[in-house]
């Protein structure tokens, strides 16, 4: 090989994947973790430490469908149904049998990892808009199956006992929402550190691949049904995590809330409104999303709800139209022409 392509090869080698983050973007992003971390101690309202706590889970399901959305480009429309697996999960392990919720999380991650195989397998195959109908029907199924399952609760859900023994290991925190603000955060960093190195992995790329354009990733090779497969098991564990903890912070299971169809459109909203396919998409959907919700229902009182949907759906019409690839963008741009400007 002659010199000069020796050279450009090894250049190319030695050059970073991932460009090194500006000295600001690393000190802002050390001011709002400290914020972050002192913001219970700080703000004692427990209306606010309950919207934070909604801030981080919410967080966490955006970015469960973002991995099978914004990674591999598969529009998921029954995403509730994991959410209610690891709900109904701990739930049920706890009021049946009195195993530790901490047990039953994982086990309704690995139900919900599942379920994501047995309904993966046949439906990924499928494209566009006839996956997203083929999983709004199985989500709407699994929520009528759980609200006949007479051993679950049927319609009327279950009522988890009040623990007044360890409230580390029983969950359960009765008197202070701080507990549960900590454990949302750590669950919520958890999430991210897992999705921010799923796309630095070889997996990763392979799913971006698939996102791009499926035919031309199974012409290098990519097995495209496996990987689609994979995908949505990481996707179903995480919103299954998120429905355990949901389950353990409200106490009673109810399969219209759990399976509700309102789940999945939500954190749909919230991706695309803060970004699909980014990293911090989610989050920023979710920051922006659940206030709304939450400050809308104290404004208007029982209007609250209808008048947060029809904002959600001005906000969608406006990202569509002016910026379809999220909020995010906004600062991305910005931050390309800032570098480029000498």
């Amino acid at each position: 090989m002659p010199s000069d392509q020796a050279r450009m090869l090894e250049a190319a080698r030695a050059e970073p994947l991932w460009p090194k983050p500006p000295a600001w973007a690393t000190a802002l992003g050390a001011v709002g973790a400290a914020v972050l971390l002192a913001y219970p101690l700080l703000i004692t309202s427990t209306f606010a430490q309950h919207t934070m706590i909604l801030i981080f889970l919410y967080a966490v399901m955006a970015q469960s469908w973002n991995v099978i959305a914004g990674l591999s480009g598969q529009i998921s429309l029954g995403h509730a149904m994991f959410f209610g697996i690891g709900a109904y999960t701990v739930g049920v392990l706890d009021t049946k049998f009195g195993i530790t919720p901490w047990i039953g999380i994982v086990v309704g991650m690995l139900l919900a990892a599942l379920a994501a195989v047995a309904v993966g397998i046949p439906t990924l195959r499928l494209k566009g808009h006839y996956f997203a109908i083929a999983t709004l029907l199985i989500g709407s199924s699994v929520q009528i199956i759980f609200a006949r399952w007479d051993w679950v609760g049927a319609a009327s859900g279950l009522f988890l006992p009040l623990k007044r023994g360890s409230p580390w290991l029983d969950f359960q925190f009765h008197t202070s929402k701080v507990p549960y603000y900590y454990l949302s955060l750590a669950v919520a960093v958890l999430a991210f550190l897992v999705v921010w190195r799923l796309r630095r992995s070889r997996l990763g790329f392979r799913l971006q691949a698939l996102r791009d354009d499926a035919d031309a990733a199974a012409s290098l090779g990519i097995a495209v049904a496996r990987h689609k497969v994979l995908a949505f098991m990481i996707s179903g564990a995480m919103m299954a995590a998120a429905g355990s903890f949901y389950t353990q912070y409200v106490l009673v299971l109810d399969p219209e809330r759990v399976f509700s169809i309102d789940i999945s459109i939500i954190v749909v909203l919230m991706t695309v409104v803060g970004g699909s396919g980014t990293l911090w998409g989610p989050a920023l959907g979710a920051a922006l999303l659940v206030p709304l919700s939450e400050y809308s229902r104290i404004w208007f009182g029982s209007t609250g709800r209808t008048i947060d949907l029809m904002i959600y759906g001005a906000l969608i019409v406006a990202i569509c139209m002016w910026r379809p690839s999220g909020l995010l963008s906004l600062f991305a741009e910005r931050i390309r022409r800032r570098a480029a400007s000498p």
